[in-house]
């Protein structure tokens, strides 16, 4: 039997694409608020770091009524690196709404999310969105979609999608290119007529899988999820167990507290049925794959397969002689508490001890998005801690060494082709196809991910700020042999005080800066870059010298250069083999391994015998 008073739906695109701006508009539109009521822009953007970066990283849930209608909408990140975030929750909807920018077309990520939910069979409903873009080419993009549902061997009814054009901005929908929307009324039949109600199995045992958590200072963990079967009712025993762990007996716990969506808030539900989404609380350490049922028909259902990580980084105990100054957790166990804590919530994320260092963790992940967002909600947290410079994860494959190959596409103008060929080319990348678009041209790539550390700068210099790029892992392949990471050198400090201007002045001679005057240092610390591929140590400390002959005012006329700013991910880049990331709520320090500069020197001497 289905649920004909219900839908629920995913958003699902690209990122930038107009998710949650579009989101933001079906909620207004709705009758969500008040007329009155005082709304920020994309509200689903809860975060702070989602509003600051205006990304999407965590999979939200709100509902909204059209007509006597309630659908359930999940809000999915874009960004590949929470790819594990949107495979979760396809499980939890019927059907999908594609939205394709008017300008860039189908990238990356959508052929990724596109071919998830068409593995699941779901339906799915085509959103020409920014149609109101001076760039838009809505006739190509809408065959651009075709191709690529082709290419993804879609079924022939997911092949005859319904397709819509929206500005997701002014909250307008059409069902053609011609005709311009006055609303989103059309979105809203279409999603009505076309989605299937959920299967509502409601006189069967209850049972319900959970695709997401969330967490609560006064209940504790909250889990969400789809209920594929039966009634539940407030404080009904239930059972907690997991299909991939069978050998773990199932824990009883009773559902205290049952919520549903309705707009932006969970509303208290007495008891909820088949097909519905809701939130539960009342199981302590419950987690993402978890299957809850009731006591007399424990069944457990099967989990998407996550993709597995393919990067990694060494968090460790920030050791380095400011160690301690700026963090309130600090200690290996608050480190490594934290870091599992993660766990429960990421689902693509793995966390190892080291078997040589009981200070030091391995945090594999999707991408280096993923890991800078948690070492920046970390650093907000009040934890100190160190990083190493990512890498990339092998597997063996018949009996060959194999390494993580990205699909990446760029977007540049037409006279920035050869600079960026060149640079991949440099990078063991290798070029699929090439398509104009307007006056810009479309590039597609397979590369190495190791390649493409550190690139992301380079590209913007190199395309003057105007490229887009945009990368998915796409498969493993034999190594590719050796690629060089960076260029330059470092410029590091020799000793440990307060950076003065008359030293600053003589090292800004050798490379660019990254510090001002007055800053902290300490010996082996990293205080620029230098054009040159070798290290070179500077004394920035070094004061001028008084004698009668001169004033100490005269070191006024000393002009120094504006350092160089770096954000968490630039840091990250910028790091190389030998050097670490010290990260604490009010700085980012690059630094060396090796503090001092005589081990490190001896250090180098036996690595080049």
């Amino acid at each position: 039997m289905q649920n004909e008073k219900l839908r629920n739906v995913a958003i699902i695109a690209h990122v930038d694409h107009g998710k949650t701006t579009l989101v933001d508009e079906m909620l207004k539109q709705s009758g969500v608020y008040r007329e009155n009521q005082a709304v920020v822009e994309r509200v689903m953007d809860s975060n702070d770091l989602e509003r600051e970066r205006g990304i999407t990283i965590l999979a939200k849930n709100t509902a909204v009524w059209y007509k006597d209608v309630k659908i359930n909408i999940v809000d999915t990140p874009g960004h590949a690196d929470f790819g594990g975030e949107v495979e979760r929750i396809l499980k939890m909807v019927n059907g999908v709404i594609l939205l394709v920018d008017a300008a860039e077309g189908p990238m990356p990520q959508t052929r990724f999310v596109l071919s998830k939910a068409l593995e699941m069979g779901h339906k799915v409903i085509v959103v020409v969105n920014k149609i109101d873009r001076p760039d838009q080419r809505i006739h190509e993009v809408c065959d651009e979609v075709l191709e690529l549902l082709l290419d993804l061997n879609a079924t022939d009814e997911q092949f005859e999608s319904p397709t819509l054009f929206c500005s997701g901005r002014q909250g307008t929908a059409s069902y053609s290119p011609e005709v311009a929307g006055t609303d989103l009324k059309p979105l809203f039949e279409t999603i009505v007529d076309y989605i299937p109600g959920p299967e509502a199995e409601v006189d069967q045992p209850f049972q319900m899988l959970v695709s997401s958590i969330d967490y609560s200072e006064f209940v504790g963990r909250i889990a969400i999820g789809r209920i594929e079967r039966g009634t539940i009712k407030q404080n009904q025993e239930i059972v907690v167990c997991n299909y991939h762990d069978p050998d773990a007996a199932p824990q009883k716990a009773k559902a205290t507290a049952l919520y549903e969506f309705d707009g932006l808030g969970k509303v208290p539900v007495q008891e909820a049925s088949a097909g519905n989404i809701i939130a539960l609380s009342g199981i302590g350490d419950v987690t993402i794959g978890d299957t809850i049922c009731a006591p007399d028909c424990v069944e457990p259902m099967e989990f998407v397969k996550i993709s597995a990580p393919t990067i990694e980084m060494t968090f460790s105990v920030n050791d380095s002689p400011f160690a301690g100054r700026e963090g309130k957790f600090v200690t290996s166990r608050q480190l490594r508490d934290r870091l599992f804590r993660e766990t429960l919530k990421d689902v693509s994320l793995r966390v190892s001890e080291m078997e040589n260092s009981t200070d030091s963790f391995n945090v594999a992940g999707r991408g280096e998005m993923s890991l800078s967002i948690l070492m920046e909600t970390m650093r907000r947290e009040g934890y100190e801690f160190q990083v190493s410079p990512p890498r990339v994860l092998y597997q063996e494959i018949d009996g060959v060494k194999c390494e993580p190959i990205e699909r990446l596409v760029v977007d540049v103008p037409a006279d920035c082709v050869g600079a960026v060929m060149e640079k991949i080319g440099s990078r063991k990348g290798d070029l699929l196809e090439m398509n104009p678009v307007g006056e810009r041209m479309k590039l597609e790539f397979l590369v190495p991910a190791r390649g493409l550390f550190g690139y992301r700068n380079e590209f913007l210099t190199d395309t003057k700020g105007e490229g887009i790029m945009a990368s998915i892992f796409d498969s493993y392949a034999p190594v590719k042999g050796e690629i060089q990471r960076r260029s330059t050198g470092s410029l590091v400090a020799f000793e440990t005080g307060d950076a003065v201007t008359y030293g600053l002045f003589n090292a800004q001679e050798r490379g660019t800066l990254f510090i001002g005057a007055g800053t902290p240092v300490y010996a082996g610390m990293i205080v620029g870059e230098t054009p040159k591929a070798e290290d070179i140590s500077v004394n920035v400390c070094k004061k001028k010298q008084l004698t009668n002959m001169r004033a100490s005012g005269s070191d006024d006329a000393l002009r120094l250069v504006t350092p160089k700013k770096m954000s968490l991910e630039q840091c990250l880049e910028f790091l190389a083999d030998d050097e670490l990331l010290e990260c604490t709520p009010e700085n980012l320090r690059l630094r060396k391994r090796i503090l001092d500069h005589g081990d490190r020197m001896k250090a180098l001497k036996g690595g080049q015998k």
